[in-house]
């Protein structure tokens, strides 16, 4: 009997190494404090897995910040900006390297294939050079032998590494990443022969871009690193961890004969295809780590479905060499069902998060042995059942409306152009017109009286009032720096997502169903159980009152369904796309309410439009179709004179610029600053936009200040390809980590290059 777990969550069950690492940043604790923390976390972990009967326990999953960025202190790839001068990688240059400092800004971060978290992508080139910097790996490995724990040390993937990496700053765009192959597996080799030296049987290599389209180059590297390797791995048992998606036949093929190695590990899940490439061939006297228990969601298993899948696998690898698995690390998942008290109890029983996966994985491994916990079984399948025919999972009206929708691509009746025309008409900004993308700091005051509403311990009056004068202070602070539209600040909204699901039917809210965006950043996202509507106008009341106290256009503010779905976990009974368009429908009718209300500028939020582009680009063009039919429904009843605004996060815009101009929003919003020449270059192209864009001008991810000279600088090159009168000025994403103390000065410095750049374009004319 055989189970596995390919990663777990770091942040812990409340959120522990969170506030760590926030108050070793804010310099309230110390290293050690830190270290501290982390142990026990760890420590915890290893010890419920091997309780549960795990045999195959992960380490060198946890991390400080990003297991990619652990590789790249590992291989002692530090960019020179960061001032590393040799030896072992401490805290400080670690923490530059995510974070940035006071002098040098933080490496680019971006999304780990299609989920919700955030990698810190390498910069390489031909100059680095690597050394065997950060013993971590062997260091955790040996943390969990002297709490007698035997665990499976986890490295990212050579080959993987390198293509998730990018060509630094300054090395030619033809750079090929892999040609660094040869310079990074002398450093695996160190680090494996250290861990066979401290008494690993076992390696787990994660190459998850092995699911992706990859050219045939790509795969022989694969093919030689391997075979580079395989003496230094001889004597061990290794995993190649694949997740995320099917494996493509060509890969499969790869991947299965790579040598050295021992065993293949699949997401089910996800990649239901794989289990036919399978079937058609597995090779002999290998082990395959079936991932059939989600990492990515938080229902429960369907044991019998699960059983029926590894039994069939059973037969074609044997019985000895197939191993119960996650489908990825469960790092996507919330961490523990005990700790949510508020759930009820039918909800409940249809849900697991990690720590009820392991069990999970532990009770199929146990029942394919013969030893089936028949009370578990039977539990697990009156769960499905009550799941299936619960009344509150089917709506009939909102089934009839989304079936309704098929007719008709829901465009607005004018094009771009003459609605742009119509719009400055009635708002008459002047160009390069400034916003903000939403939201304003959160005070830890704004923050307990929200929460002390919640409890009820303030009266919805107080409360009300409480966040009209925040609203106030925030209008004030606007007109008072010459924005040119306004935001309400968002006082009132404690997530863009949960806010909108706690006020739609068909969502559940957890306690602590926290899961990891970034470093300390966690999000907690909605369950989708049921079929989705909107009982009542949600923003109006705020938006309203907001608009009531200034002159200035006011935007009323939306997260769009594409991301209200990228940014849940979904019900797995339906499709995606049906779902999504529920959610579209729900907040059409926010929008039409907003534009009775008199709020003429409204943004509807796509920041996670791109982020659930599947991994493979045979799928993409049916994903795209859907997501942008379902933004149009949104807005496509309101009058040529209202502007609609979208806000996009970390995209790499470049390969899905035609389904963002067929959004056709009035104005777009960019979140780019880490990645400014990428997003330019699509426009430098030639791609012919017409509608108002606003390339973020400075990083909110950073405490930075950016000044005046610098942002102006960064105009002028958008200008260089855009047009002045459809560019607009503003920072990449809403405000709401930040201080005031940051905000005040960098928004300051924002409205004067705006300025500057208008009189300068006045005075050349």
């Amino acid at each position: 009997m055989a189970s596995h777990i390919v990663g777990y969550p770091r942040m812990g069950p409340k959120r522990e190494l969170k506030f760590a690492l926030e108050s070793f940043w804010d310099g309230k604790s110390t290293a050690e404090d830190l270290q501290k923390v982390s142990a026990d976390l760890r420590s915890s972990i290893w010890k419920q897995m091997s309780a549960a009967g795990t045999k195959f326990i992960p380490s060198n999953t946890f991390a400080h910040y990003d297991q990619v960025l652990d590789t790249t202190a590992m291989l002692g790839a530090v960019p020179p900006r960061y001032g590393y001068t040799g030896g072992e990688i401490g805290l400080d240059v670690y923490f530059s390297m995510a974070r940035g400092n006071a002098s040098v800004p933080a490496m680019e971060m971006t999304k780990w294939f299609d989920t919700n978290y955030h990698y810190i992508v390498p910069e390489l080139g031909p100059e680095v050079n690597f050394s065997y910097a950060s013993h971590k790996a062997v260091n955790e490995y040996k943390e969990a032998k002297a709490l007698g724990v035997d665990t499976v040390p986890v490295l990212v993937g050579p080959v993987s590494y390198l293509l998730l990496s990018k060509a630094a700053k300054g090395v030619g765009k033809s750079f090929d990443l892999l040609s660094l192959l040869p310079k990074i597996l002398p450093i695996y080799k160190e680090v494996i022969t250290e861990l066979k030296a401290a008494g690993a049987t076992w390696i787990q290599l994660d190459e998850p871009v092995l699911v992706m389209d990859l050219e045939g180059h790509k795969l022989q590297a694969f093919t030689g690193a391997y075979a580079e390797l395989e003496s230094t791995l001889s004597g061990l048992n290794v995993l190649v961890e694949t997740y995320f998606a099917d494996i493509p036949a060509e890969a499969y093929k790869t991947l299965t004969s790579l040598k050295g190695v021992t065993a293949f590990g699949f997401d089910l899940v996800r990649g239901t295809k794989t289990l036919d490439l399978v079937k058609a061939g597995f090779p002999e006297g290998k082990y395959l780590f079936a991932g059939v228990v989600d990492g990515r969601n938080i229902w429960a298993n369907d044991f019998a479905a699960s059983l029926s899948t590894l039994q069939a696998l059973e037969g074609i690898v044997g019985k000895d060499k197939l191993v119960v698995s996650t489908s990825c690390s469960l790092l996507h998942t919330a961490v523990d069902l005990i700790n949510e008290t508020k759930l009820d109890d039918e909800i409940k029983s249809w849900l697991a998060f990690a720590a009820q996966k392991v069990v999970e994985v532990n009770a199929l491994a146990k029942a394919l042995a013969g030893q089936k916990d028949e009370a578990l079984f039977s539990a697990n399948a009156a769960a499905l059942a009550s799941r299936r025919s619960s009344p509150r999972v089917t709506n009939e009206g909102v089934q009839k409306a989304a079936a309704a929708l098929k007719g008709s691509d829901h465009r607005r009746a004018t094009n771009v152009s003459a609605r742009l025309d119509a719009q400055q008409k009635k708002l008459n900004l002047p160009i390069l017109p400034t916003t903000t993308i939403g939201s304003f700091p959160q005070t830890v005051e704004l923050r307990r009286v929200r929460r002390e509403y919640k409890a009820k311990k303030v009266s919805e009056e107080d409360y009300v009032k409480a966040i009209k004068e925040e609203i106030k202070k925030v209008v004030d602070l606007q007109e008072e720096l010459d924005i040119d539209v306004l935001v309400h600040g968002e006082p009132e909204r404690n997530d863009m997502v949960e806010y909108f699901g706690e006020q739609l039917s068909g969502f559940a809210f957890t306690a602590n169903g926290w899961v990891q965006s970034y470093g300390s950043r966690c999000v907690k996202p909605p369950v989708i159980y049921g079929d989705v509507s909107r009982p009542k106008a949600m923003t109006v009341f705020w938006s309203a009152m907001a608009q009531s106290m200034t002159s200035r256009p006011m935007k009323g503010m939306l997260t769009g369904p594409v991301t209200i779905l990228n940014w849940s976990f979904v019900r797995n009974d339906q499709p995606r796309h049906e779902t999504c368009y529920q959610i579209a429908l729900a907040i059409k009718d926010e929008v039409e309410d907003l534009e009775k209300g008199g709020i003429g500028v409204i943004q509807i939020d796509e920041a996670a439009l791109r982020e659930g582009l599947p991994l493979r680009k045979s799928e993409h063009a049916f994903y795209l179709d859907w997501a942008v039919h379902s933004f149009r429904i949104t807005n496509c009843g309101v009058q040529d004179s209202t502007q609609i605004h979208t806000h996009m996060c970390y995209s790499h815009f470049n390969d899905i610029i035609h389904s963002i101009i067929d959004m056709d929003a009035d104005v777009i919003t960019i979140e780019n600053s880490r990645s400014d020449e990428k997003l330019l270059s699509v426009f430098r192209e030639g791609v012919k936009y017409g509608a108002g864009i606003g390339p973020g001008v400075y990083d909110i991810h950073s405490p930075r200040i950016p000044s005046s000279e610098e942002i102006a600088d960064r105009v002028n090159k958008m200008l260089a390809v855009l047009e002045q009168n459809i560019l607009w000025v503003n920072p990449d994403c809403g405000l709401k980590t930040r201080k005031y103390t940051e905000v005040k000065p960098a928004l300051k410095n924002m409205v004067d290059a705006a300025k500057l750049i208008r009189s300068q374009l006045a005075s050349a004319k």
